[in-house]
C-alpha cells in the first residue's frame, strides 16, 4: 500500500496495517464532516504517525499510484476542505 502525506511524501506500508490506517482515515473524514477542528487534528497527527511508524519511504526519484492521501501535516480542516473540495485528493480519500 503506497500512502502519501502531502508536502513530506509516499510511504510504503505493508498490507498488513492496511486495515489500520484505512480506520484512521475514516476517522478523520468523520471530523471533516463534522466540522470538528480538534477531532481533525488528533486524527491527521494519528494517521501521519501511524504511517511514518509502519511505512517505508519511497525514494523521491520513484512514483507509484497512491492508495491512501493525508493532508499536510500541519493542515487545517478548512485547507483540507479545499483540498477536498479541489479534487487533490485520491477517489476522495485523504
Amino acid at each position: 500500500m503506497i500512502v502519501r502525506i502531502l508536502g513530506e511524501g509516499q510511504f510504503s506500508v505493508p498490507d498488513q496495517h492496511r486495515s489500520e490506517l484505512e480506520g484512521l482515515d475514516s476517522t478523520l473524514l468523520e471530523a471533516i464532516e463534522a466540522g470538528d477542528e480538534a477531532a481533525f487534528a488528533v486524527a491527521l497527527g494519528a494517521a501521519v504517525a501511524e504511517v511514518r511508524r509502519v511505512g517505508t519511504a519511497v525514494p523521491d526519484d520513484e512514483f507509484s499510484t497512491s492508495d491512501l492521501v493525508l493532508p499536510f501535516v500541519d493542515a487545517s480542516l478548512s485547507e483540507t476542505r479545499e483540498l477536498l473540495a479541489g479534487g487533490t485528493a485520491a477517489d476522495g480519500d485523504l
